[in-house]
């Protein structure tokens, strides 16, 4: 399982890679494969001022729908236009073809209260 020691993480399964004061979120190499193959994202949050862990979008995979929620508050500036036509890119490069959104965050010292690799790796057990 890859974690990267530069990012930080969620107890929802999200991943935050900051540069400056835009986050960059999606889900963790853990978080797709326990969902299985994805095949559907619903990301229309776009241009939407979001709370810290609202609902930014879903995931569908062949078993089962699962929500997205912001790990930090702000703006949502961009989704990764390649999931519409590539949702599976989730599962084969989720820390980089498989990225979600970016957000102008509203609150930077909120990343102080995410986990580091460690912190998730003991809690997903790796």
């Amino acid at each position: 399982m890859n974690i990267p020691a530069e990012l930080r993480y969620t107890k929802d399964h999200e991943w935050v890679r900051i540069e400056g004061n835009t986050a960059t979120i999606g889900i963790t190499d853990f978080a797709q494969g326990e969902l299985g193959d994805i095949v559907f994202i619903d990301i229309g949050s776009e241009g939407q001022e979001l709370a810290h862990e609202a609902v930014f979008g879903t995931v569908e995979a062949v078993k089962t729908v699962s929500d997205l929620f912001m790990p930090v508050s702000g703006t949502v500036s961009t989704v990764n236009p390649g999931l519409a036509d590539d949702p599976a890119s989730v599962n084969t490069d989720p820390y980089g073809k498989g990225w979600m959104v970016k957000v102008r965050m509203s609150n930077p010292a909120e990343v102080d209260a995410l986990l580091t690799a460690d912190q998730y790796k003991a809690l997903v057990g790796a």
